[in-house]
């Protein structure tokens, strides 16, 4: 497969990452901006994740459902994400179309609609997310866990925001949300697939350099002390099965320790998945705790959760507790499993496969156009592209030292929040 990367920056700021790509004839055009829910305040939460759905709400040029149609018409596809430290934006759509994509997303940086009935709108359609996150007894464990682990940094916030905030925020603290942060000062355009580099250089300097660069919007959170001791809670709701939860600070993705928590991650429930985009799926049978709580039925099943973010945060190992079994039984064989780590050096080649399935996993995220694109963007949220590069390398040099260490030093029973979801009897059932 021919590829040729180019980076280049505009005089406005703007951060541009190409990657010409030759095997179809296809671009993915993604446009990332540095603000998420890491960059709210307290009475204003869920800020970010309703500008994204209101930048799909039109500009004059291209008014609402103008584009829907043009990019069905060309026969591409586009969303949206949202999280802790960024927001994206992307289109995947045949090369010959490019421009297309270019001038949308320049146009809405600036032009974007902000009509106070679609405002009114999008509050409703919100809201109805939010309850439909509660009814996943998953999405309320993790919240009261997520933030019971922070006292005062953002992180400790779903991205969705509190029902308080969603009902309070104004038309135009969304408005000034966006105009603060949607600049090019604060953007990456990120395009992977089949062009010419100086041509493509050519048409994003014409579509985004006459656009001002914003003010500085960065913002440094306040730091948050670490985990001192174990914090417990039990969250009750409906259902009939029991999960739970054990979050851990983990480092940022930038920490050498970030790779090695990694490997441990691999080792213990199977490797989590960085691209949040999809890709690929591993089995978790050969990991130590499926093999000593699922296979020995006390969990039904187990998985962890480790993401790449700005500042530390959590990696969570999440069960769901076999009827027949106690969550306190759970608990027991996950901490087992860590004191076992603890105590003895964990044999290379068990290294080595633990290795393989995470590297695996994270070929399968590479290994198209759109997720060559994501790549290009989202490892510039919280390092640079050579993070992405040399992700592999880095896996790949973890000694049983460094898991040993790691595992004393983050995976301490007496620093960590364990939350448990109960549940309670339905009404009308015995």
């Amino acid at each position: 497969m021919e590829e040729k990367l180019t980076f280049s920056k505009l005089e406005n700021g703007l951060i541009i990452r190409l990657k010409e790509i030759h095997n179809a004839p296809i671009i993915s055009h993604w446009v990332w901006y540095r603000v998420g829910s890491r960059s709210e305040h307290p009475g204003k939460t869920g800020l970010s994740h309703w500008v994204e759905h209101m930048q799909f709400k039109g500009t004059p040029r291209f008014p609402a459902g103008i584009l829907d149609k043009a990019i069905s018409r060309s026969g591409g596809y586009w969303n949206a994400f949202t999280f802790m430290d960024w927001t994206a934006y992307f289109q995947t759509m045949p090369a010959d179309q490019a421009d297309l994509a270019l001038e949308l997303e320049a146009d809405r940086m600036v032009n974007s609609l902000y009509d106070e009935k679609e405002v009114d709108s999008e509050r409703t359609v919100i809201i109805s997310e939010l309850e439909g996150n509660e009814n996943d007894p998953m999405f309320r464990l993790g919240r009261a866990v997520q933030t019971a682990a922070f006292s005062n940094h953002p992180y400790r916030n779903e991205v969705i925001g509190s029902l308080e905030d969603l009902l309070a925020i104004s038309r135009d603290d969304l408005f000034n949300h966006y105009r603060s942060n949607y600049t090019p000062g604060n953007a990456v355009v990120a395009v992977a697939g089949d062009f010419d580099t100086a041509e493509m250089l050519e048409k994003i300097t014409k579509h985004y350099n006459g656009i001002l660069p914003g003010d500085e919007t960065e913002q440094l959170p306040p730091a948050d002390s670490p985990l001192v001791e174990e914090k417990r809670l039990v969250v009750e709701g409906p259902g009939e099965t029991t999960f739970i939860e054990a979050a851990y600070r983990a480092p940022a993705a930038s920490h050498k320790d970030f790779y090695i928590l990694s490997v441990i991650d691999s080792l213990l429930t199977g490797p989590s998945g960085l691209n949040m985009f999809g890709g690929g799926g591993i089995s978790n049978r050969t990991s130590r705790m499926y093999q000593s709580m699922v296979e020995s039925e006390t969990v039904i099943s187990i998985y962890g959760s480790l993401q790449a973010t700005i500042d530390p945060f959590l990696y969570s190992i999440n069960s769901t507790v076999h009827p027949a079994k106690s969550p306190e039984a759970a608990l027991q064989k996950l901490d087992d499993e860590i004191k076992r780590i603890q105590d003895e050096m964990v044999p290379t080649d068990e290294i080595q496969r633990a290795v393989k399935q995470a590297r695996a996993l994270f070929a399968y995220g590479t290994e198209n156009i759109t997720n060559q694109a994501f790549w290009l963007g989202y490892a510039e949220m919280f390092d640079q592209y050579e993070w992405f590069l040399n992700y592999i390398n880095n896996l790949e040099a973890v000694t049983p030292a460094d898991i040993q260490r790691v595992v004393h030093e983050y995976l301490d029973h007496s620093r960590r929040v364990v939350g448990i979801y109960k549940p309670t009897q339905q009404e009308g059932r015995a």
